[in-house]
């Protein structure tokens, strides 16, 4: 599914998805794709939804009533998403409990007494299945609704270990991908994985992480997203607590019960979720193409470095619906990363 991604933002300006489709092979093309794109065929895809009915997951539309409120806000919300269990918990005020993988045993008790306090308090508890704090987040919330946010398709639980785990969400929770089926987490679809943790909450609680983990990564898409970034205050002597104090002393709220999350964000979840309303460009039509000169100057403009799209339409005196355009090339040819934050940078 993520493979579709870059048609569903061009499907408006090209008249429909078909004419999407049909233009990815040349927009990769100009990109600077060193093969021609793969399209996948109405036989994959009804492979897929073959697939997809023999497990039970369900497909959810960005704008459909079941995708999550929150999620739709973010600036790379997932044109699509594979979910499977009670579609009713994503519409559930939502925490995200993270942390470290190889965490300590006060660690772990505390992020269960959390996970298990914030469900009582009507929250949906999501994090990403992984060793740790996550699962042990998850166990705790079993009961009152959990969401477990995938790195690859439903079909590859990972770690396999936690594939009961994965099971017993199911019955009052969701499990939630972005990836196709057959996709194998790498490492880095954990970072594409950890947005969508933070997307689908109102905030999100790090309990321990060292000072460079993937919970900070998460913690970094959150305050990108405008959530609400809390933190557990550990020793200063474990390896562990590193990453978490000094979110504190960057600001973040520090936690030592559920009420501490609960106290911040319920006036905030008493305000309606606004989602973000673009106002409709006109079709730029085949005859608006970046030329050559000005497609050089937008990838100049990127390095490995992220930036905002707004600064290249600025810097590169383009419009935004060229800048979209050169952007989709560079993706659809693998040369692009989007960031969280509306940031893009060059692989």
């Amino acid at each position: 599914m993520s493979a579709r991604a870059p048609s569903a933002r061009w499907s408006t300006t090209t008249g429909g998805a078909s004419a999407a489709l049909a233009a990815l092979p040349d927009l990769a093309r100009r990109g600077g794709a060193s093969r021609a794109a793969r399209v996948h065929s109405r036989q994959d895809a009804e492979r897929e939804l073959k697939a997809a009915k023999a497990l039970g997951v369900a497909f959810v539309a960005l704008g459909e009533p079941d995708y999550p409120p929150r999620l739709q806000m973010i600036d790379d919300a997932p044109p699509l998403l594979a979910v499977r269990g009670q579609t009713a918990v994503l519409h559930l005020p939502a925490v995200a409990v993270v942390g470290a993988r190889n965490a300590s045993a006060a660690g772990l008790r505390f992020a269960e007494r959390l996970a298990r306090d914030l469900g009582a308090a009507g929250f949906a508890v999501v994090s990403g299945l992984a060793r740790g704090i996550d699962a042990a987040a998850h166990r705790a919330s079993l009961a009152t609704g959990t969401i477990a946010v995938l790195a690859g398709g439903h079909d590859h639980i990972y770690p396999r270990e936690h594939a009961d785990l994965a099971d017993a969400i199911l019955a009052q929770g969701a499990l939630v991908s972005e990836m196709p089926f057959g996709h194998e987490p790498r490492a880095r679809d954990f970072p594409r994985r950890n947005r969508l943790i933070s997307g689908l909450c109102a905030g999100i609680v790090v309990v321990e992480a060292a000072k460079r983990s993937g919970s900070l990564i998460t913690a970094r898409f959150a305050l990108e997203q405008g959530r609400e970034v809390f933190a557990v205050p550990g020793s200063p002597l474990d390896p562990r607590a590193e990453g978490t104090n000094e979110l504190i002393k960057q600001g973040a709220t520090l936690v030592t019960d559920a009420a501490d999350v609960s106290t911040v964000l319920r006036p905030i979840l008493g305000k309606p979720v606004e989602l973000r309303v673009e106002e409709p460009e006109a079709p730029s039509g085949p005859g608006a193409e970046p030329g050559a000169g000005e497609r050089a100057r937008i990838v100049g403009l990127l390095g490995p470095t992220p930036v905002p799209i707004d600064d290249l339409v600025r810097l590169s005196g383009s419009s935004p619906a060229i800048v979209r355009v050169v952007l989709l090339e560079l993706e659809l040819a693998g040369r692009l990363e989007r960031h969280g934050g509306a940031l893009v940078s060059l692989l």
